[in-house]
This record gives structure tokens, sequence and C-alpha cells, in this order.
């Protein structure tokens, strides 16, 4: 049974600190740990802590509890939250009816006499014979592999175009594409399998190396009464969102960029979105859940536009904690209480900076500073805690220079250091070229990260000198109704897009750089002596800026932390030392953040187990399979849970955020390197054991620019590392 988050308490206006870390006078502020870290020219870390980039307190003083975050992927569930406020749920995997789409086995089974007659009428008769071969090989259902056929040499551009035109009108199975000729004047038409047809063949799906991919502009045909877009909703475990639509475009034979969605989710958790693709049929879609592995589609539906980037309210979340140990059942209660009441502080998570040596933070800062150089080789250069293979690469360029051997032994997912390695190549040291080379959502990652790094620290001194219960004069609030004396303000920066850390990402792409369609303003006031008197204003309201053109600052000592931390890193934030837009805070608009946040619809139940390996969710594929038996996602054998229905509409509650993306992979975290800091109260339980344990179960809806761990961390009083959790494990 659900319970509900809502504490019979009173609220608790006191906040808790694991440290006095510093004096909040301006005289010494930069003399204290809060900036200990500031000085990246003698950085010498291999792991970040959340207090080196700003996480440092809690809202509650309650005492925390042991539990492990993510033990099973299906401990972390994550199913977005649209624009209309609707939770995404994978219920299907069928595609529904189509008009205008011709089965695979009717192709497959017909006669193309009259096909082979018309294409008579434009081809030689050598390209005819070999054609009329090729259609006879894949009909026949032959298990060799099926190799692609490239027709004569063409030069007439147009002739070309009415050869590809005929195989879209009338040789639906299979596609074209255009490749070299044996000169420099012409050009070959390449005829192949569909990829996303299913035939006989057993080594029919695979790809040549050296293949060129497959023309992924759609069909001129398309059916008129079909949106251009199929949309379906996305279900993947421990797999970011990039990498899950890479395997399925090259299954399709398209183009990334061909995919719109609204947020990647985390890798490390079991996850549903929404997503569209061009021009492309919902049964082509469907036919590939058999072959997938750790991924489904379904709920197809064809709509007239594609997703952006930042078209979402937020996030759902389930989450279970195992192996909960505490003091008493009283102190689990009174802390999951505490968090539906009174929230957390929405600090950007450890994930928001990078998993590598090398915080992404450190790398903007150095871009802020126009050190392009310096930014390159810190991106390039070895670090520590990597896989061999990725420190072999990395210490030969170092050693030698050579980049085309670098680019050999360097991993395709190192996605920034080939695309300005690539670039070095074409052009030596010019290293700004080189920078920019890498795609716009991955480099611009690096810049954001510094603003989120001076938000944290920001966050924490506003939570350290003025508490975390009212609003002081000189906060930022978003206004309300007819407020005379607000601000006109821009809205959330929409380029800060979710990406994993720049050091294990998976395949990018510039899908992530489309352009995100406009909000209405936010508008954001000073808190004046009136505004407390009057009491219109509460702590919910209260915001603090990312650095921009367009913002204002707090007109309290808030504002110091924001320019003397810059300073000290050599930065100022209201003037540029470059030229550079995208890499100066002052081209950038800035944007606003809420300082706490409550989770919304907040739900949690104290549960008990003796077998670790089971489930204590419902996966969507989980609820699917009770109706209808599928092909299971992964080999776990699923429970019938004790979860109820989840809230089908949030849109009351979140559409009043600001609506950010969502930054968050939360399997790339970094590992603690001083646990000191993160005290083990209670003694680990023994996971083999078949004695009882407990689990706390929780649900919750949260903005897209929030973090489920900072929520939990709240409530366990612990870091929120994925290392730290794995120490948990042993």
């Amino acid at each position: 049974m659900w319970r509900c988050g809502v504490s019979s308490l009173k609220p608790n206006c006191y906040f808790h600190c694991k440290r006095n870390y510093l004096s909040l006078s301006k005289s010494n502020l930069t003399k204290h740990p809060i900036t200990k870290y500031s000085n990246y020219s003698s950085l010498t870390m291999t792991t970040i802590t959340e207090s080196d980039v700003g996480i440092l307190c809690f809202i509650s003083n309650l005492p925390g509890f042991r539990g492990i975050l993510k033990q099973r992927y299906s401990d972390f569930i994550v199913n977005e939250v649209d624009t209309e406020g609707n939770v995404v749920h994978l219920t299907s995997l069928d595609a529904p009816p189509e008009e205008g789409e011709t089965k695979i086995s009717d192709q497959l089974n017909k006669n193309y006499a009259s096909e082979i007659e018309k294409f008579r009428s434009l081809a030689c008769e050598i390209d005819v014979d070999q054609l009329e071969a090729f259609i006879n090989q894949i009909t026949s259902g032959s298990e060799e592999d099926i190799s692609p056929i490239v027709l004569s040499p063409d030069s007439d551009k147009s002739h070309r175009t009415a050869m590809h035109n005929f195989f879209k009108e009338n040789l639906r199975f299979l596609v074209t594409d255009t490749v070299d000729g044996p000169d420099s004047s012409s050009k070959c038409i390449r005829v192949r399998l569909n990829s996303g047809n299913k035939n006989k063949g057993r080594n029919s799906n695979k790809r040549k190396r050296g293949d060129r991919p497959y023309d992924s502009r759609g069909s001129s045909h398309w059916p008129a009464h079909l949106g251009n877009f199929l949309r379906f909703h996305l279900f993947k475990e421990n797999k970011d969102t990039q990498e899950a639509l890479g395997l399925i475009g090259k299954m399709l034979g398209i183009q990334p960029r061909s995919f719109g969605f609204a947020g990647t989710k985390d890798k490390r958790s079991v996850s549903t979105q929404r997503v569209t693709v061009f021009k492309q049929y919902a049964s082509r879609l469907a036919a590939l859940n058999d072959r997938l592995i750790g991924i489904k589609v379904g709920d197809f539906c064809y709509v007239k536009d594609d997703l952006l980037l930042g078209q979402l309210l937020g996030n759902r979340f389930t989450i279970v904690l195992r192996g909960v140990v505490a003091d008493s059942e009283d102190t689990i209660q009174a802390s999951a209480e505490s968090l539906g009441r009174h929230g957390f502080i929405n600090y950007f998570g450890l994930q928001r900076f990078g998993s590598g040596s090398i915080p992404t933070h450190h790398i903007g800062a150095t871009l802020l500073r126009g050190e392009w150089k310096a930014a390159a080789s810190t991106i390039l250069d070895p670090r520590e805690g990597e896989r061999n293979i990725i420190s072999k690469a990395r210490e030969y360029y170092k050693q030698t220079g050579d980049i085309d051997g670098t680019l050999k032994q360097l991993p395709r997912h190192l996605v920034a250091e080939r695309a300005m390695l690539q670039c070095l190549k074409k052009s030596p040291g010019n290293y700004l070229q080189a920078l920019k080379a890498i795609p716009r959502t991955l480099r611009m990652m690096y810049v954001h990260s510094y603003q989120s790094y001076l938000w944290n620290h920001a966050a924490s001194v506003r939570v350290q000198k003025y508490g975390s219960s009212e609003v002081v004069l000189g906060d930022l609030v978003y206004s309300k109704g007819d407020d005379a004396e607000k601000t006109e303000v821009v809205p959330p920066e929409h380029e800060d897009n979710s990406l994993e850390d720049a050091y294990d990402c998976g395949q990018l792409d510039e899908i992530s750089g489309k352009d995100l369609p406009l909000e209405k303003n936010n508008l954001v006031k000073v808190i004046t002596a009136s505004d407390i008197s009057t009491g219109n204003y509460n702590i919910e309201d209260v915001v603090l800026p990312m650095p921009g053109s367009r913002i204002i600052y707090p007109m309290n000592e808030v504002a110091d932390v924001y320019h003397d931390m810059a300073k000290k890193d050599g930065i100022s934030l209201t003037e540029s030392v470059h030229n550079i837009k995208e890499f100066s805070i002052t081209s950038m608009t800035g944007s606003y953040r809420r300082v706490f946040q409550k989770p919304i619809d907040f739900r949690w139940d104290l549960l008990s187990y003796t077998d670790g390996n089971l489930a204590l969710s419902e996966t969507d594929i989980d609820k699917i399979a009770k109706t209808k038996p599928v092909n299971p996602v992964k080999e776990e054998n699923p429970t019938n849970g004790t979860e109820g229905e989840e809230p089908f509409n949030h849109l009351e509650q979140l559409e009043s955020f600001e609506d950010e993306k969502k930054f968050s992979t939360d399997d790339n975290e970094v590992e603690v390197s001083r646990e000191a800091e993160h005290p083990q109260v209670h003694s680990p339980p023994d996971l083999n054991s078949l004695e009882p344990q407990k689990a706390l179960k929780l649900a919750f809806t949260l903005p897209a620019s929030c973090y489920a761990t900072m929520a939990i961390r709240e409530l366990l009083k612990t870091s929120t590392s994925v290392a730290f959790h794995k120490t948990l494990n042993q």
C-alpha cells in the first residue's frame, strides 16, 4: 500500500550541513573550503565529490539511514511526462494497420515480371538481367548472404533520379543510393535489400564494412493522409537514449538525425519516453522488437511534427532503495514524510560534472578564459581511472602526435576526442577550430557545467546564510499576478541540453542541436520589505540565476559567491576576454532555477523481501506480459509488485516550473575519493542471505531539470555517487 508523502510533523525551519564549510562574510568567502578547488591550475584530483561542486547542505536535520540505490536496473524506473501532463508508458508492441503500405511477405511472394519490363525501358540489358537475378535470389529464400548490386555507370543525374524513383514506386522492398563510378565523371546506382525487411538469409542484416549509410531523406511517395513523422514509445534498459536510437537507426538503415526526442533518460535504469522518426512505417519498427536486446518500441501513431529537446514537463520516477537499515521504522517514516513535505535542495547532481578525472566544469572554465590549446590538451591528454585501451591511445598521441595512429586505437564512443583529432589532422595547431568540431551539444556542455558549478555553490550559501524556510530581503522569486515591480527576463537556457559526460557518452549526432520552441517568458523580481510584510511569496518561489547577460543577481550576499568564485578562476561574468560567443557567458542569455523543489504526487512504501534477485517494481514490459506474452528485455523473474496505477496527469502541478532539459545519466557519476565525508551509520546486511530485508519504494514526479538523485540524497544523507552505492553491495 502506497503512503502519501505528507507529514503531520511541523515544518522544520532548520537546515543541516555536514560541515561548517564557510564563513559568510565577503572578506573571507574565498578562503574557505567552498572554493577549495576553484584554482584549476593546481587541480590534481582523480575524482570529484559532492562538496567539490557545491553540493553541501540538506534541508532537514533528520538522521540519514542506509539504502542501496540502483542495485538492479528495475530499481530505477523513469517514465517521461509529456507536455500535456501524461505519464508515458509502453502499453502495446503491435503496429496499427496502415493504408498505403504493402506487407513484406506480400512483396516477396508476388511475381515481378511487369516491374522488370518497366525497368527495361530505363536500363540496359545487363542491368535488367542483374536486377532480375537479384530479385529471384531474394524471393527464393536463399540461405546465402544477399549482397548489393551495382548498376552500370551513369553520368546523367536526371536519369539517375528517374532510376531512384522507379525503385521507390515499384520495388519498395529495395533501397538505392549513389556510389562513385569507375571514373571521376560518372556515378553508379547501388541496389540492396531494405535492411528493415525480414528475409530468410541468415546473414542478410549484416552490414559490410565501408558501406555508405542508406538514404534517410524519406520516400517522395509517402502517403498524403499520414503525418510525416511516426511517433512511438521507446522502452530501454541500461542504455542511454542516443545509444538505443543508434541501434534502431542502423537496423532501419537511417541516420540518427531522423529521430527526435524530448530528453535523454538515465542509462542505469529502465525508462520509457516518446520518440519521433521521419517517414517510417510502424510495421518496420514493430518488426525490430524480436531482434532488439534491452529495447522495445510500441504505441505507434503518425503525427505532423517531430519532437524537439525540451518538449516535456518532467519525469515520473519509481525508485527502490534496497538493503535499508535504520535505527527504527520511525526514522524511515519521518525522513520520507519530510521529503514529501519540505522537498530537497535543487542541486545539479554529480553526473552534471562528468565521470572522468577531469571534471567538465574545469574544461568549461578554460574555455571561458579563451585558453584554446589548454582546453584541447585537457580533453585529449591521459587521465587517471580510464580503461587501459583508452589510456594507451591517449598516451600514444601525447608521445607521438600521430593522429591517424591514435584514431585507430581510440574507441568510437569518445566523440569529442575523435572529432578534435580529425580536425587537427586537417588544420594542425588550430585548437579553436578543433574545439568547434565537437558536436555542439557536447561542446556547450562544458560551459553549462561551469554555470552549474557556480549555481550549486550559490544555492549552498543561500541555505547556510538564510535557511530554507522563508524568503529574505534581496531574494529573487518568480513573480505572481499583477505585481507592478516585476522584471521581465528571458526564458530558461534552451542550449542546456541533456547529455552524458563527455568521456563516456554514446554515439552522438547533431540530433540534439535542434532549436527549441520559445516558451512564455518567466518574470523574476527582487524581494522587498513590502513583499515580506504582505507574505505574497514563500520559499518555493525563490530562484537563483544561471549566469548570463540577461539575468539579474540577488540583492544580498548570495550574489557575491558568483563573482568571487569566477574571479578566482580568472573569469569575468560581465566582460569577455575573447570574441567567441559560444564560449562566453556574456554572450549567453542565462536562466533561472528554483532553489528548492518538492516531489510531486509523492508516494512511498516500506517493503520486505528475501530474494535480492527479484524485482520489486513492475516495468512496462512486465505489465504487457501479464496480458500478452512478449520476449523479455532481460532475464529477470518479474513479480506481481505492489505498485498501483501511477497518476496520469501532472499538468497543473508541473506547468508552473521552468521547462529546462533534464541533464541526467546517473550511471556515469564519479567515484568518491574521500568516503570519510559520508558516514557509514549502519553495517550492511548480507545481500545473499534469505533473512528478510527492508526496501523503501518511492514514486514521485519532478520537473525536467531536476535530479532524482538529489531527492534520494536528502533522504539518506549520504553520497549519490555510483561508486559509493557499489560499495554497499559488497
